[in-house]
């Protein structure tokens, strides 16, 4: 969640299947999923077609944990701060509390399953995101909150460090980084990764060691970890910030490097690799010059919004595009556990929008958060699927108190 967010599995280690390392026709032309939108364009288009809205039947026979989420969502559109982000194109801070409020009245009255899908049709537009090719293919990875043994002071098993954010970094209005303060008050680029690790600059500044140095990098892709301190206590360590530099794939740099074949990249294959090669384990994640610091939160971890976030329910999208805190519906595959087996199955779900992430970019890209732990992280490792994302708003009443008809956010291209 890179606070932006806590970062993704947006590491790319199933991107750099299609994206790098293959020669095949179909891979040299694979979609450009962090493709910029042009100029003046939004991420969503307001559906007029009904036969083009998805079919939510079955999401709307589960909703387990989505009114906790929704509570979540709610929180952070409460406070004053929240409104700076909106209007995103048509879509007004009161249009994104009144749609999640209403969603929360209908859960609240008990409806489920045919009841509850007629009375969100009856009652919401749909937004479908253009998704990376302007015809709504979205790329959904997944995510997670990884748990690693560690202490909060060093000893010679605990010898990696964790820091908290370092006084020198300045941020923007809006929380983004603007660099490094010097003594003379000038602002400079941050160091990368390599320097803050070579340097030492930050000693004193840690919050917490590990055992392993790439289990430091995790925590930082994913931008949070749970930390199982020695006396069995857990602490959570969330996203605080990062130093500026762009998100580069490790992942991508392996396979492009013939280190672990594309066909067989997964979270599990790095961890092995180097594992068996801690040599490797500078080298490679030193070619990532984006660093993320953190801080200690209370209870779960938390995404861009300061929020807590929801296995299946959080989602983590570019919020310079995506509007926040808002219902959304996902169309894609994703696995599951089937007793002890991880199966993939078609998917469809309501979900918040709640999170960011370093390599989630642009309106091709969509972050599923998968939970804490071991399991979360083998099924966030297989997340690499196209799909569709949609948003749902109350439809808005004209000015003769009508709902007013279905007008695109954005004029399609032809």
């Amino acid at each position: 969640m890179e606070r932006f967010r806590l970062a993704v599995w947006g590491i790319g280690l199933s991107a750099a299947l299609l994206t790098v390392g293959c020669k095949t026709a179909r891979e040299l032309e694979a979609p450009q999923y962090d493709r910029p939108l042009p100029p003046g364009q939004y991420a969503l288009r307001k559906i007029t077609d009904p036969a083009m809205i998805p079919d939510i039947t079955l999401a709307c026979y589960d909703t387990t944990d989505l009114r906790k989420a929704i509570d979540h969502s709610l929180s952070y559109l409460s406070k004053p701060s929240s409104k700076r982000y909106y209007p995103m194109g048509e879509i007004t801070h009161e249009m994104a509390i009144s749609s999640v409020r209403a969603m929360a009245e209908l859960l609240d009255g008990g409806m489920t399953g045919r009841n509850l899908q007629k009375a969100i049709l009856d009652r919401f537009d749909f937004y479908q995101s253009v998704g990376c090719d302007d015809r709504g293919t979205v790329l959904f990875t997944g995510y997670y909150t990884p748990i690693f043994e560690g202490s909060l002071k060093p000893d010679s098993r605990f010898r990696y460090p964790l820091y908290k954010q370092p006084d020198d970094l300045v941020k923007g209005p809006n929380g983004e980084v603007l660099g490094q303060k010097l003594p003379n008050g000038s602002i400079v680029q941050y160091p990368s990764r390599r320097e803050i690790e070579q340097t030492g600059m930050l000693r004193g500044q840690e919050i917490a060691w590990l055992a392993d140095p790439f289990e430091v990098y995790i925590a930082h892709v994913q931008g949070s970890a749970i930390v199982r301190l020695p006396d069995g206590k857990q602490v959570t360590l969330g996203y605080a910030a990062n130093n500026g530099h762009e998100y580069n794939s490790v992942a991508q740099e392996m396979i492009r490097d013939g280190l672990v074949p594309a066909s067989g990249m997964s979270l599990k294959a790095m961890i092995d690799y180097f594992k068996a090669h801690p040599n490797q384990i500078e080298k490679y994640v030193y070619r990532n010059p984006r660093y993320v610091f953190f801080r200690l939160d209370e209870g779960n971890p938390r995404g861009s919004l300061n929020e807590p976030v929801t296995p299946l329910r959080t989602i983590a999208t570019d919020k310079s595009i995506y509007p926040r805190a808002c219902l959304a519906f996902l169309k894609t595959v994703l696995p599951r556990p089937t007793g002890s087996r991880i199966v993939k199955a078609p998917y469809t779900g309501f979900a918040l929008d709640q999170d960011t992430g370093g390599a989630i970019r642009a309106a091709g890209r969509c972050d599923v958060y998968m939970g804490i732990g071991e399991q979360a992280g083998e099924m966030a490792g297989q997340v690499y699927e196209e799909g569709q994302l949609y948003y749902l708003f109350l439809k808005q009443p004209s000015p003769s108190g009508t709902p007013s008809p279905a007008i695109p956010l954005t004029t399609p291209k032809r």
